[in-house]
């Protein structure tokens, strides 16, 4: 009967160990590279959710463009044009003094 071998491992020896060392670094970084890429996907989820977050606040508290400045409605022959028909009701008695002016005022705040 043959014993136990000392020394150095035979050839059938070093390989199974070698197979055994192999595929457990193998089964390791596997195990390393999914837990990675796990978490890296997790955090671009998380930046993504934050950067929407962000976008949302700032569509929502960002003011609306400003109106563009109203043309003015009547040029200046008409606005005389105007103002003297305002001045021949008066005349006319059609309007008083206190309509004259409401109508004045109102003939001058639209220019």
């Amino acid at each position: 009967m043959m014993g136990r071998r000392m020394g150095r491992p035979g050839l059938v020896g070093m390989a199974a160990r070698t197979a055994v060392v192999a595929g457990t670094a193998t089964a390791v970084s596997g195990g390393v590279s999914r837990r990675q890429n796990a978490r890296a996907e997790d955090k671009a989820e998380q930046q993504y959710n934050e950067q929407q977050a962000q976008q949302q606040q700032m569509q929502q508290a960002a003011p609306p463009p400003p109106a563009a400045p109203a043309e003015p409605e009547t040029s200046t022959d008409d606005l005389i044009a105007q103002l003297k028909k305002l001045g021949e009701l008066k005349e006319a008695g059609v309007l008083d003094d206190a309509e004259f002016q409401v109508a004045k005022a109102k003939l001058l705040a639209e220019m």
